[in-house]
């Protein structure tokens, strides 16, 4: 048994920790709102995950430090824009023996650095050798399904593959299947942009396109992501795998997707601001449109699908325009690596 505090209390992370607790581990959550913490602790119900009963194992806390001390595992499930101030609330609490495994998907807009960058960057600020192993989990994983015990596949990914084999076998169960990765930096960069892509499929369905129309962005879409991954010296295995086209199909097709139905909207005529509040939940593909637009200048890789899905969020064109200006671009040989 393993002692596990989750920083963190939305879909993700409460569907985690019921996971992991129902796997024996010792697991506390916690949550900023202290509305949060009495809600969960009292009704053992998320609002967001129908139909789960939380397991009475699991304690929630609005103590970050009640949280953090003495764990093996700390896992960091808050949305990509939080995670620098959570990690510095938790600094003080955070010993070099501690696996930090993190799981929100994106990239820090001012810094272009991924999460689990951010979180090392944020250790050492605090005077701390941030020598803690950070590993990212992800792939193509709705909480709604692990709440649900269903079948689930994620990629443990760390430089360090004993950190990434130790967070294997603790998450590691009968509805969940995880594979190990070294390309720590390949599986992040994956996690954030197949958000934008799953946007962009999304406001193609928004404006009444078809599967034809969705399987073109996937496809393309996942060629833009490969293309900046490899400028970043990431593995080209790790986008045909379940952290690069599995997550995105999941991501682009699901109608559990929050980019996909924020999209959705989009496409429909609805102001980005407005579709981001009808969904009611962080949409991390538009969080990470503005560091994806930087990191293609700065590598000079061409991402007309990512560029044009800026523009439509941005209001500098409409959507129905945007899909034109795609589909009359140059024509382009598909092994070039120069397409959409």
């Amino acid at each position: 048994m393993r002692s596990i505090g989750v920083l963190g209390a939305g879909n993700w992370g409460t569907a985690l920790a019921r996971m992991l607790c129902n796997s024996g581990h010792e697991v506390i959550v916690w949550s900023i709102s202290e509305e949060e913490v009495q809600s969960l602790s009292t009704t053992r119900r998320h609002p967001n995950l129908a139909g789960c009963v939380l397991p009475e194992g699991i304690r929630f806390t609005g103590e970050m430090a009640e949280a953090c001390r003495g764990k093996d595992i700390l896992l960091c499930a808050v949305p990509s824009v939080y995670v620098r101030s959570t990690i510095r609330a938790a600094r003080p609490y955070i010993s070099s023996d501690q696996i930090i495994v993190d799981v929100a998907k994106g990239i820090e807009a001012d810094t272009l650095m991924t999460m689990s960058e951010v979180i090392r960057d944020e250790i050492r600020k605090g005077g701390q050798a941030g020598s803690n192993p950070i590993v990212a989990l992800s792939g193509p994983t709705h909480a709604e399904e692990v709440a649900q015990d269903l079948p689930t596949t994620i990629v443990s990914a760390c430089e360090d593959l004993s950190a990434a084999e130790t967070v294997q076998d603790i998450f590691f169960n009968t509805c969940m299947r995880v594979y190990t990765n070294p390309d720590i930096r390949g599986v992040e960069i994956c996690g954030a942009l197949k958000n934008i892509i799953a946007l962009a499929a999304g406001i193609s369905a928004g404006l009444g396109y078809g599967d034809n129309t969705k399987a073109a962005i996937i496809t393309r879409g996942l060629a833009e992501i490969k293309r900046l991954g490899m400028a970043m010296g990431c593995r080209e295995q790790t986008f045909s795998g379940l952290a690069g086209v599995g997550d995105l199909i999941v991501t682009a097709t699901s109608r559990h997707s929050r980019n996909n139905r924020c999209g959705y909207l989009i496409g429909q005529g609805l102001p980005a601001e407005e579709a981001i509040r009808q969904v009611g939940m962080v949409v991390e593909g538009i969080n990470a449109l503005p560091a994806a637009i930087r990191l293609a200048e700065k590598y000079g890789i061409e991402m007309p699908i990512t560029r044009t899905a800026d523009a439509v969020v941005t209001g500098r064109i409409s959507a129905s325009d945007a899909v034109r200006m795609l589909m009359s671009r140059d024509k382009k040989m598909e092994e070039s690596g120069l397409f959409i």
